[in-house]
């Protein structure tokens, strides 16, 4: 949710809402579409060719490029975000379009929601009940997709923190894909402490405003 709101943030207002809502969408397409072709992924798995005695599969593949992908995209926010507080007067920078923002949401979605198909195939054998799952997901995101993004406009340095949890993951996909497992629970830990940090700075901030 935090991507899709750093992506659409970059079109003009009028289409924000509606790339959030139309990428989210076609996400959610995606995952029930992944869920229709189980032996596709299931066949993932299997090593496709061996680097340095690491055996690589087709799920390693996706993780590398996604961890590669998210890498490079939030370095890239994070120094527009830089420039941009930095510059009194900045070219204009490139534009983006709308399919863009709907594809690059796609193709994270992708990376994203890999490991927990795969996952919910091991937990459940009820193809339906992975699909309604999905489905609630996808619209617990939809409802507060806006809030979120809002948030985050308003807030800078939340949103260069957020940047910062996307090169955490990115890190932690590639890693990943090349055979080193970094337990989640030390990335949520991360993230979870530097967002109370954070919390508390807006506090603080915010009474200075007041008394100011």
């Amino acid at each position: 949710v935090i991507f899709i709101s750093i992506l659409s943030g970059r079109l003009p207002a009028e289409q924000q809402g509606k790339a959030r809502r139309v990428g989210l969408l076609a996400a959610m397409v995606m995952r029930i579409g992944l869920l229709f072709s189980l032996s596709l992924i299931m066949k993932l798995d299997g090593a496709l060719f061996t680097v340095l005695g690491e055996e690589i599969s087709g799920r390693d593949l996706i993780l590398i490029g996604g961890g590669l992908f998210l890498l490079a995209k939030s370095t890239l926010e994070i120094h527009h975000k830089i420039e941009e507080a930095g510059e009194t007067h900045m070219a204009p920078s490139k534009a983006v379009t709308f399919g863009a923002v709907v594809a690059q949401v796609m193709l994270l979605d992708l990376v994203f929601s890999l490991d927990s198909v795969i996952t919910a195939v091991g937990m459940v054998d009820q193809l339906a009940v992975m699909v309604i799952a999905v489905l609630i997901s996808v619209g617990v995101m939809v409802l507060f997709v806006d809030g979120i993004s809002s948030f985050v406009d308003r807030h800078p340095t939340f949103k260069v923190l957020a940047l910062s949890f996307l090169v955490l993951i990115g890190v932690a996909l590639l890693g990943e894909g090349l055979g080193l497992h970094i337990p989640k629970g030390y990335v949520y830990f991360a993230m979870a402490f530097s967002t109370g940090v954070e919390v508390v700075n807006l506090k603080i901030r915010g009474k200075r405003a007041v008394r100011a």
